[in-house]
């Protein structure tokens, strides 16, 4: 009996030991889920986070860039990217070796990735079609593909110092797509991938949705071609060391076409020599010689310092300044302002120049923007190099006169003849021209920013002693464009030899900046042509591919010829009596539209 109650107990004891550590197991395991989903849930979930997905740098959809008309010049097509997950790699020899035969990389290079003790690597970006299929059919283990996108410039190196160019993760380096790069890509475009629990990586393609906005450029395709056309032709002809041209809407600021010489290939810009890619049409300085004397006759007409009918004795044919010789080519005599222009007189520009002062030339220097970034939109613009009249030599301000002791940009100088052009404004040049959302919305237009620098009238004048320039008579005869008038200029500077810092008789830069129709401008246009061999004055050298490039594109644009709309105002006057309203469209008609 008493063994049997003593048996009880025990069994009593042992269930009650049993019970307790059951509730205190479920207790613990209580506390253990209440400390994983309530206490610690978000620490936890973000360790999962970090385990099963993983953000990368390719940046996806960028944003089309067109031309004016809609033509595309930068967009994006469908590649593949190849990646590694080293952990998973059985046998990296022999992964290495499938792999270097199937993307035709190197092995050394691919073991080195594979041994990394990173998670995750990229083996190949932007691989083509081709070799996607072909990995997917080797079934590689530790090997993924992941669809991706590559920028593309389907005119190849048409504008290229305009578009510039972008990073292997679509990131613009240069150009327009450096410039406008937040704009196209979107910072929200980075992809976050997720993987299961081996580490194989999964990717619907959905993440793919986010689009940058795309760009309309002021640039025109057509106009484009005629420039590097031209260019290519010069360079073929005079074998020059590089070469600019550009083509501005004078009365909006917008660059229609944009080139240099060397060029080079964005969808590679790795295989061209960094001076190849460098945009001298913004960065690269010169010494604008007699393309800058409008500066000099621009502030003697405004100052009422002169007429262009002051005549200035040039009879010697030099002047001394300062213990230096400044030379015409010839003695041209007693010359009217409007001739010291025509005939490019270094005597003329000098004595007016002198008559004007320091302080008063400087003036008007600056008022056409030497000195000073125009504030294009592109990376790496010079403001070019101006001396303050503090800092003038003797001999500083009869060589500005004539375009030395100054430095400028091909564009700085475009821009002082769009001035002229115009009537008298300062233009900023600009190369954007619309933006457009990913749902093809408008989310801006740019405007024309300008200010008046001289008058109406001076800006006529000077424009009378250009279109003087273009005849037998003056220096740039080569320029004229059949059937329509030409206002402009040339320029020849020695350029400094850097081995004795002398100015040498063997390399120059040539130069010819204009306007044409010149009494109702619809472009300017600058040629820039670095030490050409054989002829160096810029009426010989500048002004013919100038001329070429205006008679393409007036024809380009269907613009009818000055001399063809003069005889029809005759038959019109003859048979009505009367004078007709004559309305000119510009380059676009929605955009400049003169009246007489």
């Amino acid at each position: 009996m008493n063994r049997d109650k003593i048996n009880r107990q025990r069994l009593t004891r042992r269930g009650i030991i049993v019970i307790s550590l059951i509730g205190s197991a479920f207790i613990m395991v209580f506390f253990r889920l209440f400390d994983l989903m309530l206490l610690r849930h978000s620490t936890y979930q973000q360790m999962a986070s970090n385990q099963y997905t993983r953000i990368t740098e390719i940046l996806v959809n960028r944003g089309n860039i067109y031309d004016r008309k809609g033509r595309i010049l930068a967009l994006n097509t469908e590649s593949f990217s190849v990646y590694c997950r080293p952990s998973l790699v059985e046998t990296p020899e022999s992964t290495a070796e499938l792999l270097s035969t199937a993307l035709r990389l190197k092995k050394h290079t691919l073991l080195k990735s594979i041994h990394t003790k990173r998670n995750f690597v990229w083996v190949a970006r932007k691989v083509s079609i081709e070799k996607k299929t072909l990995l997917k059919d080797l079934q590689i283990k530790g090997i993924g593909i992941l669809p991706d996108t590559k920028r593309v410039y389907p005119k190849r190196s048409l504008a290229s110092h305009i578009l510039g160019f972008v990073d292997i993760d679509n990131r613009g380096l240069e150009g327009i797509e450096r410039v406008y790069n937040s704009l196209l890509s979107r910072d929200s475009s980075k992809v976050t991938i997720r993987t299961d629990a081996k580490g194989n990586i999964l990717y619907t393609g959905a993440e793919l949705e986010t689009e940058g906005n795309s760009i309309v450029l002021t640039i025109d395709e057509g106009l484009q071609v005629i420039v590097e056309d031209e260019l290519d032709r010069a360079v073929e002809q005079w074998s020059p060391s590089a070469a600019t041209s550009i083509i501005m809407n004078p009365h909006t600021g917008e660059i229609l076409a944009l080139a240099n010489r060397p060029t080079f290939d964005p969808n590679s810009p790795g295989k061209y020599k960094a001076s190849s890619r460098r945009n001298r049409a913004i960065t690269d300085l010169y010494e604008p010689g007699s393309t800058f004397k409008i500066i000099m006759a621009a502030a003697a007409l405004e100052e009422g310092i002169a007429t262009l009918n002051t005549k200035v004795d040039c009879s010697s044919g030099v002047i001394e300044i300062a213990g230096k010789r400044i030379r015409d080519i010839h003695p041209l005599g007693i010359l009217t302002l409007k001739e010291v222009i025509q005939k490019s007189s270094n005597v003329g520009a000098v004595k007016i120049a002198l008559r004007l002062g320091p302080e008063r030339f400087y003036k008007y220097v600056k008022r056409f923007g030497f000195g000073e970034k125009t504030g294009i939109d592109l990376i790496g613009e010079s403001p070019g190099i101006v001396k303050s009249p503090d800092r003038f030599s003797g001999t500083t301000l009869a060589a500005m006169a004539i375009g030395y002791e100054v430095m400028v940009t091909p564009l700085q100088a475009l821009r002082a003849y769009a001035a002229i052009a115009n009537g008298g404004y300062l233009v900023r040049p600009h190369l954007l021209k619309t933006v457009i959302s990913a749902e093809g919305g408008i989310l801006k237009r740019v405007r024309t920013e300008k200010k008046r620098i001289i008058s109406e009238r001076t800006a006529m004048l000077l424009k009378e002693a250009l279109k003087a320039v273009i005849s037998e008579e003056g220096t740039g005869g080569k320029a004229a464009v059949e059937g329509n008038t030409v206002a402009g200029k040339t320029g020849t500077t020695r350029l400094v030899d850097p081995k004795t810092g002398r100015y040498s008789n063997k390399h120059f830069v040539s130069s010819f900046v204009g306007m044409v129709p010149a009494d109702r401008p619809i472009f300017v246009i600058i040629v820039v042509l670095w030490n050409p061999k054989g002829k160096y004055y810029g009426g010989e050298v500048a002004a013919p591919v100038f001329s070429a490039i205006a008679k393409r594109a007036l024809s380009y644009m269907m613009i009818p010829r000055e001399d063809t709309i003069k005889e029809q105002i005759l038959v019109v006057q003859k048979y009505t009596g009367k004078m007709p309203l004559l309305r000119l469209k510009g380059v676009y008609k929605d955009e400049i539209e003169q009246i007489d």
